[in-house]
């Protein structure tokens, strides 16, 4: 081990050399003044295909965002070659305050959620009246997410000339879940789209469905294929230039008057991170009946404290609008094939 003496000089130090590189390492991040923001519209395989002025931009996300993932529906800041040109990668650095979220557990007993779409401000949970017939298990679970997540729902329910509305709507009118009945027939004319884009003027609509219920069917009706090329051959859903809904994607509707998202087929909706207490919010006409119930009520039939049957029995809201409450918080802790 060399030794210095008491007063060594710059001669006496010797410094060792960087493999790396000389340059010096710095916890100081980029401040990006320079980004541009931008809508994400889809993910595939680590790449990002934003709307950027017009412009559909590819991008990846850049280092220093971590393990933080942006998924479609959210606002990012973009920096880097913005023409959107073929063979062009941009990087994401920053990812704005989410609205809402739309999240799903593969099944209830999986910790691990997965962020389908953000700041979406409906959810349309399409149905078909048969083949194949109804789910409510999986309408419940679906109208639980939207209200966890912020989102409200909207029933749109296909192939009414095979089966009719009724019975369905009966289990959803105290809810107070908007809805529209479409038939194979109007879908094939045009009439079904037009009805269900003036439920979506002015919004962003995320789709959600089960195979065969004619999700996909409807969002081709409401976004034509002429209407995909303009954002750019919908050319990083899947690389090769076709969606085949294993990824969401989010599409313009004519005229700008609003987004479709529309999400791949799901076979279960897990609700493992949904908090019982926060779907309360969804009655706003229950909610105040709340304030005398017990710390931790969870305001089923089976809690005798819970303040909510003085309260409807008193008036302040209809019994029905109760017994659909307990149905979605039963909905949490009950597997959709029970």
């Amino acid at each position: 081990m060399r030794r210095y003496g008491k007063n060594p000089d710059e001669d006496d130090i010797r410094v060792r050399p960087n493999r790396k590189g000389n340059r010096p390492r710095t916890h100081i991040r980029p401040k990006h003044e320079d980004a541009e923001d931008g809508m994400v519209l889809t993910v595939d395989r680590g790449r990002l295909t934003c709307l950027v002025e017009g412009r559909t931009v590819v991008a990846m996300k850049a280092r220093e965002l971590g393990r933080k993932a942006a998924v479609v529906g959210d606002t990012v800041s973009i920096v880097g070659d913005l023409s959107g040109e073929k063979d062009t990668l941009a990087r994401i650095v920053r990812i704005s305050p989410r609205r809402t979220v739309l999240r799903r557990t593969a099944d209830d007993d999986d910790p691990y959620e997965r962020v389908v779409v953000a700041n979406a401000d409906q959810l349309a949970i399409v149905t078909a009246l048969a083949d194949p017939e109804p789910r409510p298990r999986m309408i419940d679970r679906c109208l639980v997410a939207a209200y966890d997540g912020g989102l409200t729902p909207l029933l749109v329910l296909t192939k009414s000339d095979l089966a009719s509305p009724d019975k369905l709507l009966e289990a959803y009118t105290p809810l107070g879940v908007p809805y529209i009945v479409t038939s194979r027939e109007e879908l094939e004319n045009g009439d079904a789209a037009e009805r269900v884009r003036e439920l979506l003027e002015g919004k962003v609509t995320a789709f959600v469905g089960h195979s065969g219920v004619g999700k996909t069917t409807l969002v081709n009706a409401l976004v034509p294929e002429d209407r995909r090329r303009t954002t750019g051959d919908v050319n990083a859903v899947t690389g090769r230039g076709r969606h085949t809904t294993t990824s969401a994607l989010a599409l313009p509707l004519p005229g700008d008057r609003g987004w479709v998202v529309d999400t791949p087929g799901v076979r279960s909706f897990g609700l493992h991170h949904v908090d019982p207490s926060r779907v309360i919010h969804a009655f706003p006409d229950l909610e105040p009946g709340t304030e005398n119930c017990p710390r931790g009520c969870t305001h089923d039939a089976n809690q005798p404290e819970c303040a909510l049957d003085a309260w409807v029995a008193e008036g302040h809201a209809d019994p029905a609008r109760l017994d659909s409450l307990r149905r979605l918080l039963a909905t949490r802790e009950r597997r959709e094939g029970d």
